[in-house]
């Protein structure tokens, strides 16, 4: 696999399928997270092809990622993607009035999915508020609000304690269960586990 002609990674091949978590594993520095993103479609690749659901979206433009990334993935990524400035309601519909000054979307189905992630009833708390372990869980309720397909993750639990490890890893876990297909680049041998395949890299 290459990007922008130079090769990054060799002979890499992994399948992914739905409710399954497949974990990406190797020592750092191995292209785990390289891999994810190349997947993912947030490194566009110039060698190797990337397969989903049957079609080939290795060389797709720029606006057709966004559609892919819009209507079908998720990302979880090591920073936690959320907007600590806004409420933990707006992070998890990413919607709000033309002035910005109330959140808009299903706002039953929001409430829903934070209560699966445990944060029930702080919608309207400033997302700064939350601990690490609190927005690596918005950042999943977020995957689940929009019912994305494909969820790529960067090494969730890496700066958890072991309480929120367990919780976090649960949830990704009841995710795939769901019919998700879940891609996770660790090296945390609990969430290694936890995962129904494992692709190495090296």
């Amino acid at each position: 696999m290459a990007i922008g002609g130079r090769p990054v990674l060799a002979d890499e091949s992994v399948r992914c399928s739905p409710s399954t978590m497949t974990a990406l594993v190797g020592p750092s520095g191995s292209g785990k997270t390289t891999l994810l993103h190349c997947l993912g479609l947030l490194f566009p690749v110039t060698k190797g092809r990337i397969v989903v659901d049957g079609t080939d979206v290795t060389n797709y433009k720029p606006a057709a990622r966004r559609r892919f990334w819009r209507d079908h993935a998720a990302f979880v990524l090591q920073d936690y993607g959320i907007m600590d400035e806004e409420t933990v309601a707006f992070n998890v519909t990413m919607q709000s009035s033309i002035l910005g000054r109330r959140v808009t979307g299903d706002l039953t189905r929001m409430s829903e999915v934070l209560a699966q992630v445990g944060l029930e009833g702080r919608q309207n708390e400033a997302a700064s508020h939350l601990s690490g372990g609190e927005k690596q869980r918005l950042a999943l309720a977020r995957a689940m609000y929009k019912q994305a397909r494909i969820v790529f993750v960067d090494e969730p639990t890496a700066s958890l304690d072991a309480l929120n490890r367990k919780k976090v890893i649960d949830l990704f876990a009841d995710f795939a269960a769901s019919g998700c297909t879940v891609i996770v680049a660790t090296h945390d041998p609990e969430m290694i586990d936890a995962c129904g395949a494992q692709h190495g890299v090296s």
